[in-house]
């Protein structure tokens, strides 16, 4: 039977801004001998794109287009980006402005939720092609992946005490390992959007239509920014303002969110019944009592279902539940875990804390996501005052930047964090419950953007884009880039996820 600490589910949790919720799986390419399909000046192959957790995979077209790492020294390293092309429905003739899908993270791979991207853009996919093309670092695009001198992952200790210390060793070794395959210091949002601009003149496109999820909203903020004249329409999703520093309100969005949770609780008469104690108050109590004594709690693995044997901590109950709070689906097991927990019943919330654990590790490159925030965020950061009744205290946010004082990299563009200011027709989603981007972020933004509009939908958490009707509207966003004339109404249907009452779901 193993025996671990489970604080380090806390710092990952903490470290975390991903732009859907389905971790990744990789993709496979085609055969070699494979007839090619040129678009543009780029030479596609068939291949098979996959995500984790999903029942189906897409078939697309896949190719490697060349960029120069380092774009002052243009005879230097090269390194290949993974470009996946969904074929319009049009008979393979799609209209001549594509869309290109930007992944969250930062850190994650846009070909990695293929599978999430074709069922939102389903509409949009009748008329336009749509290219996914992993952000350099991420996916296929020359990973910032921390290997050891065995050509592995480099593992994290996970019996050692989470620490900022813990982190930054990990870090320095992540370093070391990237040595001659990458230099950290030209993976950040900056040679992004140059990259995607070299990918669009090689497909021979004049104007995108950007589609972006929580960091990839940055990404298409910043693009537009530099490249107006070749942007037709954007939608953003989970909006991150450019002057945000991404992890540095993780502890008052978060709050706010479980707050809100809460009230949904309070407001249905089973689950009012079922937890007199509010949900917020709950995880509060469990996480001060485990404060006090962490508990060694035997229990089930949930992937091997072998028996394990793991110090519970106020940490990894955290960081549970901002996990969960990005899904409502997730989130409505935390108040029966919780009660469980109370009561002295610990194994559904180790067991949960265990596989989300687990998830976490896979979904984020996070040797990308450090070249990222080290350079455009944590120089930004300033601690706020703390408060005694957080759940998230300030080692959240330094778990988050602890890396950068050993990681490489260089001050971002000094118009990095300007507010997007533009004419350009803007869709802005937000989940009323998301814990990291709010709908108040999208409401900030809009305010540089006289053609955007704002939309929140009803009850949902981080990522909104397959949510009911969102889909369909989509495709008339995009179809007539008139963001006011579109009729929501049909957002109106969506509802709140209930809360579990028992193991066996909600009440009828």
């Amino acid at each position: 039977m193993q025996r671990h600490h489970f604080a380090r589910a806390g710092l990952l949790a903490s470290m975390l801004i991903a732009g859907c919720s389905a971790p990744p799986q990789a993709g496979s390419d085609g055969a070699g001998d494979t007839p090619s399909r040129r678009y543009g000046q780029i030479d596609f192959r068939p291949c098979t794109l996959a995500t984790e957790g999903a029942s189906a995979n897409v078939e697309a077209q896949c190719a490697t287009f060349q960029v120069p790492e380092d774009r002052s020294k243009p005879e230097g390293r090269r390194i290949d980006l993974r470009v996946a092309w969904l074929e319009s429905g049009n008979s393979g003739s799609g209209l001549p402005d594509p869309v290109f899908f930007l992944a969250g993270g930062p850190g994650q791979a846009a070909s990695e939720v293929a599978v999430i991207v074709d069922t939102a853009l389903r509409q949009v996919r009748k008329q336009r092609d749509i290219f996914l093309i992993d952000q350099r670092g991420t996916g296929g695009s020359n990973p910032l992946s921390c290997l050891g001198a065995d050509g592995k992952e480099l593992p994290m200790d996970e019996d050692a005490a989470p620490s900022e210390a813990l982190l930054r060793e990990y870090a320095e070794r992540c370093a070391a390992s990237l040595k001659g395959r990458a230099d950290p210091r030209f993976y950040t949002t900056a040679e992004a959007i140059a990259d995607l601009d070299a990918v669009r003149q090689a497909l021979g496109a004049d104007t995108l239509n950007l589609v972006g999820g929580s960091y990839g909203t940055r990404v298409a903020q910043r693009y537009a920014a530099a490249y107006p004249q070749h942007t037709r329409s954007i939608v953003i999703d989970g909006v991150v303002p450019n002057d945000l520093v991404v992890g540095g309100e993780f502890a008052n969005t978060f709050d706010n969110a479980i707050t809100l949770q809460s009230a949904q609780c309070r407001k249905d008469v089973a689950c009012s019944k079922r937890f007199p104690v509010d949900t917020r108050a709950q995880l509060r109590s469990v996480a001060d009592t485990l404060r006090r004594t962490p508990v060694t709690v035997e229990y089930r693995d949930p992937g091997t279902n072998a028996p394990r044997k793991d110090v519970l901590t106020p940490d990894s109950v955290v960081g549970l539940a901002f996990a969960f709070s990005y899904v409502p689906q997730y989130s409505s097991l935390l108040p029966l875990v919780l009660d469980e927990a109370a009561q002295g019943r610990y194994a559904p919330l180790a067991s949960l804390v265990r596989g989300a654990t687990r998830s976490m590790d896979f979904q984020i490159n996070r040797g990308m996501q450090w070249s990222v925030i080290c350079s455009e965020d944590a120089p930004r950061y300033q601690a706020p005052a703390e408060s005694g009744d957080a759940l998230f205290g300030p080692e959240a946010a330094r778990a988050f930047f602890a890396a950068c004082p050993v990681w490489p990299h260089q001050p971002a563009p000094a118009d990095a964090a300007a507010p997007l200011r533009s004419d350009l027709p803007v869709l802005l989603l937000s989940g009323e419950l998301d814990p990291v981007t709010p709908p108040r972020y999208a409401e900030q933004v809009l305010k540089g953007l006289p053609k955007g509009r704002a939309l929140v939908a009803r009850g949902q958490g981080h990522g909104t884009l397959t949510a009911g009707c969102m889909p369909r509207l989509l495709g008339q966003f995009i179809d007539t880039t008139d963001a006011k004339a579109l009729d929501a109404s049909c957002l109106d249907t969506l509802s709140y996820v209930p809360a579990f009452t028992s193991f066996n779901g909600w009440a009828p």
